[in-house]
């Protein structure tokens, strides 16, 4: 592996970019709450991932990116580029059944430890150990039929596949939104905020296993490790709760809090009355605190470093574009594909505040950073 140079997402993707609330930043594209009915949706809801409406939303999406410059090119195909088996492969087939294209996935995540591999996982699925064997697998669809020309679609994930690629630079991603906890509960409940605490809770709950408790929603994390900092709840009752059926989800969590917290701090009080409301109206992202520090723990480690820093350091402290990635996006782009990226982050973990904004702070995609990775460059021209 080695460093590439300075670029943006904005380079390869322009301002195609589509996060959890379903307005693209491009504004030629209109958001979900102004076109559900023309999506074909029940209300202007916002879906999760995971839902069959994010789909029906994705697919209108695509065909209206697809319709601003090149309005009479149907998109006919998809290529869906991941980094999680269940989550990216399931989001994969869902928008390929909703738009009725075929399609092929690559699933990916950096594997030194094993020798390369590019394995078929049913449904046109393909999981890769390694970032660069992106060139076998679009050897590989290409063969299958994949016209990679104007009627192709390219949806790409942003977190840790276009940047900091999971198994090579993805911990920066998740020690920022940890960094971003720890400010929110140290500004927020002073002398209460105790960091052994929220440190423990947060690594217990963050496991799979209480993915049914917390909604793999880190909103929900991040409030419930506040309340175990400040002392509302200690971490083995709750487990003990949790793993007992008493505690079965995070609604039910705030409910209890919501008839503890005149015993809490003033700092944790606070963050619940900004944060139940919220919930109670079904806003997935309802701790806006916490998700603005994590924006700014993000950004931060944007370019920080000087491209000469040791690569084991630029890829521990820093947020990479993945080159492998950006090679292939770049390919395909002057083939006429259709590119875009899609992020399961909020808006709050993403965009700058207007005030932030006018000191300079600039959107993660149009963030400059260094790209690092392996070349597949002359694999790619080959094909």
């Amino acid at each position: 592996m080695q460093t590439f140079g300075t670029t943006s997402l904005h380079d390869l993707f322009d301002d195609l970019v589509i996060l959890r609330n379903l307005t693209p930043f491009d504004q030629r594209v209109p958001s979900l709450v102004d076109a559900w009915q023309a999506m074909g949706l029940a209300s202007p809801r916002i879906p999760r991932k995971h839902e069959p409406d994010y789909a029906r939303a994705s697919v209108w999406f695509v065909r209206r990116a697809r319709a601003l410059e090149l309005p009479g090119a149907a998109v006919r195909e998809l290529l869906f580029i991941g980094d999680t088996a269940m989550a990216d492969g399931n989001a994969f087939r869902n928008l390929a059944q909703a738009g009725g294209w075929p399609g092929w996935c690559f699933i990916g995540a950096e594997k030194l430890s094993a020798p390369a591999s590019l394995v078929a996982d049913g449904d046109n699925v393909s999981l890769a150990n390694r970032w660069a064997l992106l060139a076998d697998w679009l050897a590989t669809a290409k063969a299958a039929g994949a016209r990679l020309d104007q009627h192709t679609a390219v949806v790409v994930d942003m977190d840790k596949t276009a940047i900091a690629a999971r198994g090579r630079n993805a911990a920066v991603i998740d020690n920022a939104r940890v960094e971003g906890l720890h400010r929110t509960a140290a500004g927020l409940l002073g002398d209460a905020f105790d960091l052994a605490r929220v440190q423990a809770a947060h690594n217990e709950l963050k496991e799979p296993v209480y993915h049914p408790f917390t909604a793999d929603n880190q909103d929900y994390l991040a409030y419930i490790c506040l309340a175990v900092s400040a002392g509302l709840i200690d971490l083995p009752s709750l487990v003990g709760q949790i793993q007992a059926g008493l505690m079965r989800s995070f609604e039910q969590f705030i409910a209890w809090a919501d008839g503890e917290i005149q015993r809490a701090p003033a700092g944790l009080q606070q963050i619940h009355r900004a944060v139940y409301p919220l919930v109670q109206a079904g806003d997935p992202t309802p701790f806006k605190a916490f998700r603005r520090q994590e924006y700014l723990c993000t950004v931060e480690r944007f370019g920080r470093l000087p491209e000469q820093t040791a690569l084991g350091t630029l890829l521990a402290e820093q947020v990479c574009i993945t080159q492998e990635v950006r090679e292939m996006a770049l390919w395909l782009k002057r083939r006429g594909c259709l590119l875009l990226t899609m992020s399961d982050k909020p808006d709050e973990a993403t965009l700058p505040t207007p005030e932030q904004a006018r000191q300079g702070y600039l959107p993660l995609h149009r963030t400059p950073t260094t790209a690092v990775g392996e070349s597949i460059a002359a694999r790619l021209a080959d094909l």
